[in-house]
C-alpha cells in the first residue's frame, strides 16, 4: 500500500485509469465479435455497419495506447476481408 499522499494519489489515478481502459478494450472486443458473427450469419447489412464501428472503436484504441499499430491494422485487415468475402459470396461469378 501507498505511505505518501502523493503515492495515494497516484493509486487513485491508476485505478480510474484501469477502470476506464477496460471498458474501452471490451467495448472494442464486442464490436470485433459482433462483426464476426454477423459474417457468420450471412447477414452483410449487419456485418457492414457492425465493420465499420469495430473498425473506429480499433483506431480510437491505437490512439489511447491500447493496442499497437500493426495489431490494429491486421485486425482491421481480417475484420474487412470476412466482409468482402462475403459480399462476394452473393454475387454470381
Amino acid at each position: 500500500m501507498p505511505n505518501t499522499p502523493s503515492a495515494k494519489a497516484e493509486l487513485r489515478k491508476s485505478l480510474k485509469r484501469r477502470e476506464r481502459n477496460r471498458g474501452r478494450r471490451t467495448t472494442m472486443r464486442n464490436w470485433i465479435k459482433r462483426t464476426l458473427q454477423a459474417v457468420e450469419d450471412r447477414n452483410l447489412a449487419e456485418a457492414e455497419r457492425t465493420l465499420q464501428m469495430a473498425s473506429k472503436l480499433i483506431d480510437k484504441n491505437v490512439k489511447w495506447n491500447q493496442l499497437h499499430a500493426n495489431n490494429a491494422a491486421r485486425k482491421k485487415s481480417q475484420l474487412a476481408r470476412a466482409v468482402n468475402d462475403l459480399r462476394t459470396a452473393g454475387q454470381p461469378a
